[in-house]
């Protein structure tokens, strides 16, 4: 399996940005998607989770500014931000796990730049 994200960018503080993550490979069964992010230096963060019942979790970085949602017949997880904050900069990336073959993957991130 390999995830590609998208997206990413500079963008100015109070911006918006439409993160994308693309699915390939065979996957046996449900599977949990997820988005975290990770800066130099710091603990990675975990954006959000995505069952694959749809239920969503959301980290206190993205609570009220983040939307995150699944295609799972494209195979696609999109992370919609908004209220962009320099803090917000990170190197975003996707991950998936396969609840049958307990497999976790990580895709590479694509990097944001919030400017103040």
């Amino acid at each position: 399996v390999q995830l590609q994200a998208s997206g990413g960018g500079l963008v100015q503080a109070g911006g918006s940005l439409r993160l994308s993550c693309a699915v390939s490979g065979d996957i046996f069964g449900p599977y949990v998607m997820a988005w975290y992010r990770l800066v130099p230096g710091k603990q990675r963060e975990m954006v959000a989770i995505i069952l694959s019942d749809g239920t969503i979790t959301y980290g206190d970085p993205a609570k009220g500014r983040f939307t995150v949602s699944r295609d799972n017949a494209q195979r696609t997880l999109d992370l919609q931000m908004n209220s962009l904050k320099p803090e917000d900069t990170a190197n975003y990336y996707c991950t998936l796990h396969d609840l049958k073959t307990m497999d976790h993957y990580w895709g590479r991130g694509t990097q944001v730049t919030v400017s103040s």
